[in-house]
């Protein structure tokens, strides 16, 4: 009996304990034969280790002769290759010291000790996307960023360099994009301003505590109303929970009557929250939140700028290999432009698959 990460199974060893996902879900009962699916599971849904009987009969078999292992065999995952990389442990640094910047931001704010300064809050968070080679490159980071902080401050970062990059998309000039930056990392600052036992809470909010989170938007907009700085910047912070159809918070406004920079930011702000992980659920893969957000139809969102941010999004990830919801891997080899989170993709084995055309299959994970 051994207990083995993921990464040292192999397929044949025989389970003498269930495994089971962080969430309570069920992967395979004791008594299971291991499968490679069954390890790409385990992977996908950060099971960390099995116990197995490793003197099953695989290893008492004579050994087979040797094959060329495949690539996703032969190669660490992306997510793994990522955090190792030294261009991470600079983005590392350089958002530690964005985080403690914007963290002083918000106390002065909220303590009226701070007045803001729209090219200093740029400057501090300039590291962040300057450097960065790819867009692919910097919203690997933002995802691996995830696992290692998930606070408030965090995710206006997140958001701040989401909004950025489609500003980028839209071709904006450099003060829009620096006023648009601006809007994503105060978006939230109405968020200090509720209990952390209700803003932190694990557990389904009840109607009144889900009332005052949704009163961080207000909270946020007074905070920021007599500072000397950009209005879109105010009515972002406002604004972001609205959708373009009515049916947000926290007054319903719709159509025109909401700010271009507030609805830019609340796409970001989607993104960033699906693609980290939550107590009822492991972190959606990029397509998956494309999923929802066709899912939920155009009409939620400014068209212009949710049909380039999806497209952009889809595009960035073009001949990715990813993990699909049945635990095989494959490449991404055609986008389909009326189905972007449902692309084609191919196997190692040659075949190639339109998901387009399977609904019970999905992108659940970018390898």
């Amino acid at each position: 009996m051994r207990t083995l990460t993921p990464k040292e199974l192999k397929p044949g060893m025989v389970t003498l304990q269930a495994i089971m996902t962080p969430y309570g879900q069920l992967l395979a009962p004791a008594g299971t034969e291991l499968t490679r699916q069954i390890i790409n599971k385990m992977k996908l849904y950060n099971v960390a280790f099995a116990v197995v009987n490793v003197s099953n009969k695989p290893e008492e078999m004579p050994a087979a002769p040797k094959k060329a292992k495949t690539r996703v065999e032969e190669a660490k995952t992306h997510s793994q290759k990522v955090m190792e990389s030294g261009e991470f442990k600079n983005f590392q640094m350089d958002y530690s010291r964005a985080l403690a910047h914007l963290k002083d931001v918000f106390d002065g704010v909220v303590h009226k000790t701070y007045t803001i300064e729209e090219p200093e809050l740029v400057k501090s968070v300039a590291p962040l996307f300057a450097s960065r080679n790819t867009i692919t490159e910097l919203f690997d980071m933002i995802h691996q960023m995830h696992s290692l902080d998930d606070s408030v401050y965090a995710h206006c970062i997140n958001v701040a360099l989401i909004s950025r990059m489609i500003g980028r998309w839209l071709h904006f000039e450099q003060h829009d994009l620096d006023t648009l930056t601006c809007c994503g990392l105060l978006h939230d600052i109405g968020k200090v301003m509720v209990p952390s036992e209700i803003l932190n809470k694990p557990d389904k909010l009840t109607d009144d505590e889900y009332n005052i989170v949704k009163a961080h938007t207000k909270f946020g907009y007074e905070l920021l109303r007599n500072q000397n700085i950009d209005s879109r910047i105010k009515r972002s912070a406002l604004m972001h929970h609205e959708r373009y159809d009515g049916s947000g918070y926290p007054n319903g406004l719709a159509g025109e009557l909401l700010s271009d920079f507030a609805m830019i930011v609340a796409i970001a702000d989607v993104y960033d929250a699906m693609t980290a992980a939550r107590s009822y659920r492991v972190p959606l893969s990029p397509f998956q939140v494309i999923s929802n957000f066709e899912n939920e139809g155009f009409q939620k969102y400014h068209t212009k700028y949710i049909y380039v941010f999806l497209h952009r999004i889809a595009s960035t990830y073009q001949n990715n290999r990813v993990m699909l919801n049945d635990g095989r891997a494959c490449k991404i080899v055609m986008l389909n432009q009326n189905s972007l989170s449902r692309p084609i993709v191919q196997f190692d084995d040659g075949e190639c698959v339109d998901l387009s055309t399977q609904n019970d299959l999905q992108i659940t994970r970018i390898l």
